[in-house]
Order: C-alpha cells, then sequence, then structure tokens
C-alpha cells in the first residue's frame, strides 16, 4: 500500500513515454492520456485517504533507509497537493481536445503534458532537497516546450527570458544545496532539519535561507522576482496558461512553505521578516496590475501575484492558523486560478479578442458563461461562502493576533481590489450594448470549467467536513517533529 506514493508521479511517466511511440495518432494520445489522468486522480484520492487514515507514509526508494537513500513523503498536505493537480490537468486535458490545435497534438503535447505532471507531483512528494531540483528541472523542460510549442512570435520571444531566468533560477538552486550540504552533510529534508536544530542556525544558514528564499521566489514570482511571468504566462494557449497558472508558481510557494517550516524555522525574526515584507509588496504590486490592465488574460495573471503574496504572507507569519489559512488558500488558489483562465479562454475564442474594451455585452448570448464568471469572480476575491474566503480570514486574523495590524489590513483590503479587477471583465465584457458574435458551440470547452468552479463552490462551503484534512496538514508545518520522526523513523 505504500507504494501508492509513487502512483501519481509513476502513472503519468510512463504515460509520457507511451505517447512518445504512439507519435502522430492524436485519437490514441488523447485516449491514452484521459485514461491515465483518471487514474493518477484516482490514485491521488485512494493517497488523501490513506494519509488521512494512517498518518504521513514514506517509500524509501532502493531499501537504502532514511537519510542515505532517495525518499518519497507523502503528509497531509503533499496529498492535497497531488490531488488538486491530477484534478486541474484532467480539467485542463478535456479542454485542450478542443482548443490546443492538431499541429501542437501531432507534435508530443500530451507527452509533455504529462511529463509537466511528473514533475509537479514528484516535488510536492519528494523528501530529499536536491530531488526538488531534479522534480523542479523535470517541471521546468516541459514548460520550455509547452511555452514554445505552436512557434508563434510572441513565444519565441517569451520564451527567451522564461529560459534564461530559469536558468539562472536552476543555477542558485543548485548552489543553494551545495552551500547547504558543505554545513549539514546531509540531503534528506527530514535530516536536514535536525542538523540545522543542532548547529542553531550560524549566519551562513540564514544566508542560504534567504538564497532558497531568491530560488523559489524566482519560481513563484514574489516581489522583485515577478518580472518574468506576466509576459511568458501571456504567451502560450489557453490550456497551457491554465496549467502554468494553476502549478508553477505554486510549485515555488510550496518549496517556500515546506523549507521555511521544516528546515529554517528556528531563527525567524529576520528571514521571515524578510518573507512577509516581501510578500506585502507582492500583493500591492500584483493589485496594481490587475486594475491598471484592460486586456483579460494580464487581469487575471496579475491576480497570480496577488495569491502568492497572500499565501506567502501566511507563511511569514508563522502561527497554526495562518499555516492552515495558507494552505487553504493555496489549493483553492490552485482550482480557481485553473478554471479563470479557461474562461479566459473561451471569451477570447468568442470574441476573438483579449482586450476588454473591444466587446460587450457577451452575456445576452450566453448567459451560463457569465454567470459562471461571477461565481469565480466572488470566489477568487474570497467573498463569503466561497473558498477564498476561508484561507484569507484565516491569514489576517492570525496576522492580527501576532500584532501585524498593517500586514492583516493589505490582506483584507487587497480582497476589494482583486473583486473590482475581476468585476471589471464582467460588468464591462458581459453587460453593455451587445455585439455582433459569430454563435459558436463552447459545450465541451465549458464543461471543465464548470466542472472547476463547481468543486471549487463546494471547496468553500463544504469548509467543515474537509477542515480534519487541513488541520492534519498545517500540524506538520507547525510541529516539523511530526515529519522527522515519520521519516528517520525515530
Amino acid at each position: 500500500m505504500i507504494n501508492l506514493l509513487m502512483l501519481p508521479i509513476l502513472i503519468p511517466l510512463v504515460t509520457a513515454i507511451v505517447l512518445i511511440f504512439i507519435g502522430k495518432n492524436v485519437f490514441w494520445q488523447r485516449t491514452v492520456s484521459v485514461i491515465s489522468t483518471i487514474g493518477t486522480v484516482l490514485a491521488s484520492i485512494f493517497l488523501v485517504r490513506y494519509v488521512h487514515l494512517y498518518g504521513i507514509q514514506t517509500l524509501d526508494l532502493g531499501s537504502w533507509q532514511a537519510p542515505f537513500g532517495i525518499t518519497l513523503v507523502s503528509d497531509m498536505l503533499s496529498a492535497l497537493l497531488v490531488l488538486t493537480t491530477s484534478v486541474i490537468a484532467l480539467a485542463v486535458l478535456f479542454y485542450s481536445f478542443r482548443t490546443i490545435g492538431v499541429e501542437r497534438e501531432k507534435y508530443y503535447y500530451y507527452s509533455v503534458f504529462q511529463f509537466m505532471i511528473v514533475g509537479v507531483n514528484g516535488a510536492f512528494t519528494t523528501g530529499d532537497i536536491f530531488n526538488l531540483f531534479v522534480f523542479f528541472e523535470v517541471m521546468l523542460m516541459s514548460s520550455y516546450v509547452l511555452l514554445v510549442l505552436g512557434g508563434t512570435k510572441i513565444q519565441l520571444r517569451e520564451s527567451i527570458k522564461y529560459i534564461l531566468v530559469n536558468v539562472i533560477s536552476s543555477a542558485l538552486f543548485v548552489i543553494s544545496v551545495a552551500y547547504l550540504y558543505s554545513v549539514t552533510g546531509t540531503l534528506n529534508m527530514a535530516h536536514l532539519s535536525v542538523r540545522i536544530a543542532d548547529v542553531e542556525q550560524p549566519g551562513i544558514i540564514t544566508v542560504v535561507a534567504i538564497l532558497f528564499l531568491i530560488v523559489f521566489g524566482l519560481k513563484g514570482a514574489i516581489f522583485p522576482l515577478y518580472f518574468w511571468l506576466p509576459g511568458s504566462y501571456y504567451a502560450p494557449p489557453a490550456p497551457v496558461l491554465a496549467l502554468f497558472g494553476a502549478l508553477l508558481t505554486k510549485v515555488g510557494v510550496y518549496s517556500i512553505m515546506r523549507t521555511y517550516t521544516l528546515l529554517f524555522y528556528h531563527e525567524t525574526g529576520y528571514t521571515h521578516a524578510i518573507l512577509g515584507g516581501l510578500s506585502l509588496i507582492t500583493i500591492i504590486v500584483g493589485v496594481i496590475g490587475a486594475i491598471a490592465y484592460w486586456d483579460i488574460r494580464k487581469i487575471v495573471i496579475y491576480n497570480i501575484i496577488v495569491a502568492v503574496g497572500v499565501i506567502t504572507y501566511g507563511i511569514s507569519v508563522m502561527t497554526p492558523e495562518s499555516l492552515e489559512g495558507s494552505v487553504f488558500y493555496l489549493i483553492h488558489d490552485m482550482i480557481i486560478k485553473a478554471s479563470l483562465f479557461l474562461l479566459v479562454g473561451i471569451i477570447a475564442y468568442i470574441t476573438g479578442t483579449n482586450r476588454l474594451k473591444e466587446f460587450s455585452g457577451l452575456i445576452k448570448t450566453y448567459p451560463l458563461l457569465g454567470w459562471t464568471f461571477f461565481i469565480a469572480a466572488l470566489s477568487l476575491a474570497g467573498v463569503p461562502p466561497f473558498s477564498g474566503f476561508v484561507g484569507k480570514v484565516l491569514i489576517a486574523r492570525a496576522g492580527f493576533a501576532e500584532g501585524e495590524m498593517i500586514g492583516a489590513l493589505i490582506v483584507l483590503l487587497s480582497s476589494l481590489l482583486v473583486l473590482y479587477s475581476v468585476m471589471k471583465i464582467f460588468i464591462n465584457g458581459f453587460w453593455g450594448e451587445p455585439k455582433a458574435y459569430e454563435k459558436k458551440p463552447i459545450g465541451s470547452l465549458f464543461a471543465p470549467a464548470v466542472f472547476l468552479i463547481i468543486l471549487s463552490v463546494f471547496y468553500g462551503v463544504s469548509v467543515e467536513w474537509i477542515k480534519p484534512f487541513f488541520a492534519q496538514a498545517a500540524d506538520v508545518l507547525v510541529d516539523p517533529t511530526i515529519y522527522i520522526e515519520a521519516v528517520l523513523k525515530e
């Protein structure tokens, strides 16, 4: 049963390899991808249930026990993120059938898609800091291909910047890991926590902590390291954008969450204060961008940056309530961002543009699309009882309890401005004088987006039922000894 940890990584890996040999047969590529991704979702559901019932699960590869071998670790945080990733991947996969185009499909789109899921799920599951780097690289190499696949001018231009930033980030990652290994003599994250506690976090460990913040901040798009994101994410087609917006930055945020609660939690006065300050500036910059633009893609892209700031601010406060809020908000944002990018893709498909001032009155022809977008906007902004409300309230309440009045107020006020930015799309794009559009069938595009919106609504209104799962996820972040004992078998 412990091998269940491997399935969300192994299934997409085997699928990606098989799809390479299927080659140009689009029908079989689609069929195999769907069957495989459904299998990954089912394996992830069983994994969440198993971890909930029996606690943290570990798998020592090659029979080398931790900390000497490579260890996979699935606690509740990891399991929930793997499940969310798999569900989003399934929705985006169905959406891709109508939107990605046969030319991209023939050039191994579905194989690269599955490799990306391998990287994301692997990053969430690994218990080894170097293998976190390895899974990052699998994820990033897949994203390079997905970003450039199709070869349009904007894709080629933005891919140069995206690759350059990530190459630098990867080099810094290796340097940071090398420094950490030179001080502690281990790469296993549970063992690292023990060793860092033994050396009482001297200055070099604080330097390494800041280096890791730079590395993961680049990948997660924290201020001032977010500069690459708006242009790079604007370039690819809608399903790729949904994958990127929902998953890639969240792996960076997860890495900050894991390292700053498991490794660098002994002296929080300096490292976490910097993280908190940068998080608040990130929220402000993201809100300004979301309000300033009249391009529907750019508005939602800048809202990614806002969410990253909110989550990392919760990590910086470092209380049980704030960490639970960050976990809750992290998963909420993955689901709602994926659905919003799918909806924005449908709007662009209907109108032929992303420019908000060039279309209006869509609700007359597509009322269901309009009201679905309205619900997504409310959820994104954190209007009760939708899913964004719970996480933000927990984070803000923890901030107030710790005397972080300004930070907590910025988190709360950001909700109003985020609501304004997305309601701008609803008011100007769906209301107003209807313009003449060719009536297009959107059923197969609309279904995956509606599925994610329903999931988001359920996530918000069933908070009492799912709260034990998130409390269990937060417990490991609050008390690292739970994780350490499970991995090192102490």
